[in-house]
């Protein structure tokens, strides 16, 4: 009867009518599922979260005590080193991406439903940046501090690797969707991603060495934008593809 059932959370702040007559509805409610899934499922498994930060933590610790603490060539090579270790560090989770829902099931599950594959994967590697991306950039320039890098590139290093590591997890989640049937494809995936991580690589490091010279970053920043905006836009279908060709061979 009319009225005998409570409404659900997802759908409790609308009326029926507004629900029905909202197109995007159905996809809205999957995709809110899909994150809080995630994000519920990667904070009982915190040393997936921890690893990477871990790792980014450790590389930037250990080569000033292994090249030289001298604080004029720390600062030389802060911006390469830092955006090298943050992109291995964001490789270290991405074979992971869609591992559980692959030996789970619930893989097979995301291809079966009515929403578009494209869509549910990109909510899967928002998740992704939110927990590994985004501390890392925060980290970042704490850590720029031991390599003696001016405080005046420290806004500069966020923000590139905030944009950096956005564009880093859409590609990175391509090879990641190539592999998933593979019991060992973690090293396959290195080798596929690696190469189209250089032009991220290039203007991040590039960004912040502008920003210690003192000259504009505008241009940089403004290429990464450019990048992670491509990546948005024909990443989720690259992503569906290989997860189809992955489940159905």
């Amino acid at each position: 009867m009319p009225g005998t059932n409570a409404p659900s959370p997802a759908t409790e702040s609308r009326t029926p009518a507004e629900a029905t007559r909202e197109p995007g509805a159905g996809l809205a409610v999957a995709l809110w599922a899909t994150l809080k899934r995630d994000l519920v499922l990667l904070m009982r498994r915190r040393s997936e979260v921890l690893n990477p930060l871990v790792f980014f933590a450790l590389v930037i610790t250990l080569f000033p005590i292994g090249i030289s603490p001298d604080p004029e060539l720390l600062a030389t090579i802060a911006p390469g080193l830092l955006w090298v270790a943050a992109l291995l560090a964001a490789l270290l989770s991405l074979d992971s991406l869609f591992r559980g829902d692959y030996d789970d099931g619930s893989l097979e599950q995301l291809l079966l439903t009515p929403q578009p594959l494209s869509m549910l994967a990109l909510a899967k590697v928002a998740v992704h940046w939110l927990l590994t991306g985004l501390p890392l950039a925060l980290m970042a320039p704490v850590l720029g501090i031991m390599l003696s890098l001016p405080a005046g590139s420290y806004l500069t290093l966020a923000i590139s690797l905030a944009l950096g590591t956005a564009s880093l997890s859409l590609i990175g989640a391509i090879g990641a969707a190539l592999t998933v049937g593979l019991s060992r494809g973690g090293v396959l995936l290195s080798l596929l991603v690696l190469p189209l991580y250089i032009p991220v690589l290039i203007f991040g490091a590039g960004a912040v060495q502008a920003a210690i010279l003192g000259d504009g970053v505008a241009a940089h920043l403004a290429i990464l934008g450019a990048l992670l905006a491509l990546a948005l836009m024909l990443a989720p279908w690259a992503m569906a593809a290989s997860l189809r060709i992955s489940i159905n061979g």
